[in-house]
């Protein structure tokens, strides 16, 4: 059993910014256990037409360089600039060889374990044990459950059609889109960026279509544009208030005192979470129940070359977008049948929904940690439950001092907790807590 300070489960992005940040720290001793460490889910099987949603002056790896992955961007290309969005192909480069940097540099701090964790447990003395697929053991004193978003929801009106190769669950899963037809209609349950991804997939891949996106409002992700930030000076956010209908007074007053409404959901999104915890449970609950896919579309933008895109595409018919709910889904001699208004024919059916709750998992890491009593469900069933210092709750309520997570498995507790920005700020300040006991303000 090898023993080391910090044993990070996960080697997708929030797996890399955690290593990078407690790397930073003069004492600790990192193991990284994931199978393909740097990349992850969201940046491994990206392709070139695939772009980032957030400016390249967003994302760096380290909290103390703002400009860190813009100066990678400018070493390949010095023509770009900090409000360029880049392929998030690129991002995976980016993260994968910050990572080989920082091993390098470690002399022996940071260990990659390329092995699938399957259990986490106690360690009779202190700490945990971490157990992966190959049959290593490690002990360490503190583990970081760096999990990313869960697999592909499950969407129960889909069951019919579970396991015919035109239903398509996971557009992400290597090869999955090359089974769609080229020459028929295809159904993408999903208006987000996701389903903005797949069609560019399936146009790429010369699908003919028409592809149909469909969702409860039938709603569009927003655009960036270049010049937002600038509305911000002499901006203040809005005051957190217990009143969902205030907050949104507030928003749309300040909104319409701006060139540009942009300018105004980036002035508050360092807020976000102050917001959330001032709106209290029944505050939340009418936020997710009747504004949260609102927020969504402000939020999580296109990149101007999306969008622009995007409006080709529905321009010449490649792509429509519809409001309404997928009411039943049956196998046919020709097709798939799908019930929206009215019976319909497609070729395929994506899933563009987006990653089901981490719990809903069949990871005998999750299923093991919910069965031993180490960690619970978080609210609603969002993520686990935690401290918030981000310290997994066990069974009885308790913070485990010796497990920890961040990120996707905070939401529930966090509303904003899932971009890189959020994520590299709860790594740096974990790291700096697991170094001297502070108080952890995330």
């Amino acid at each position: 059993m090898r023993t080391v300070q910090v044993a990070v489960i996960g080697g997708g992005a929030a797996g890399v910014l955690t290593a990078v940040a407690l790397l930073g720290t003069p004492v600790h001793d990192v193991v990284l256990v994931d199978p393909s460490p740097g990349r992850g889910l969201a940046y491994g099987p990206a392709e070139p037409y695939h772009l980032l949603n957030s400016p390249a002056r967003a994302m760096s790896a380290y909290e103390g360089e703002p400009t860190h992955f813009l100066e990678w961007c400018q070493g390949i290309d010095p023509g770009s600039g900090p409000g360029d969005f880049m392929s998030r192909a690129s991002y995976g480069d980016y993260l994968a060889e910050t990572l080989g940097v920082e091993e390098a540099a470690a002399l022996g701090r940071l260990a990659l374990l390329r092995s699938r964790a399957t259990g986490v447990a106690r360690h009779p003395g202190r700490g945990m044990v971490v157990t992966t697929a190959s049959g290593e053991r490690v002990h360490a004193d503190h583990v970081v459950l760096a999990l990313g978003q869960g697999r592909a929801r499950r969407l129960s009106v889909m069951e019919p059609v579970r396991g015919d190769p035109r239903y398509i669950e996971d557009p992400w899963a290597p090869g999955a889109l090359d089974r769609v037809p080229s020459a028929e209609p295809v159904l993408l349950v999903g208006t987000g960026l996701t389903a903005i991804d797949a069609a560019f997939s399936l146009a790429e891949r010369g699908v003919a279509g028409p592809l149909v996106a469909v969702s409860r409002h039938g709603l569009l992700p927003r655009a960036h544009t270049r010049g937002a930030a600038e509305a911000v000076r002499g901006l203040a956010a809005p005051e957190p208030t217990a009143s969902l209908a205030e907050l949104t007074r507030r928003v749309r007053s300040l909104a319409a005192s701006v060139p540009d409404w942009r300018a105004v959901v980036d002035l508050m999104r360092p807020s976000v979470d102050r917001y959330w915890h001032a709106l209290g449970d029944a505050g939340r609950e009418r936020f997710v129940r009747h504004l949260a896919r609102y927020w969504e579309i402000h939020r999580h933008r296109m990149a101007p070359p999306v969008a622009e895109r995007v409006e080709r595409m529905r321009e010449s018919g490649a792509l429509r977008i519809e409001a309404g709910s997928v009411r039943s889904a049956a196998v046919a001699p020709d097709g798939l049948s799908v019930r929206l208004n009215g019976s319909r024919r497609f070729g395929a059916i994506v899933n563009c929904t987006g990653r089901d709750r981490l719990t809903a998992t069949a990871d005998p890491l999750i299923t093991g940690l919910l069965a031993d009593g180490l960690a619970t469900p978080g609210p609603s069933g969002n993520g686990l439950d935690v401290a918030p210092d981000g310290a997994v709750l066990d069974a009885t309520g308790n913070p485990n001092p010796a497990l920890w997570t961040l990120g996707p498995p905070r939401f529930g507790h966090l509303w904003e907790t899932t971009a890189v920005p959020e994520i590299r700020h709860q790594a740096t300040v974990l790291a700096d807590h697991l170094v001297t006991g502070a108080p952890l303000g995330v």
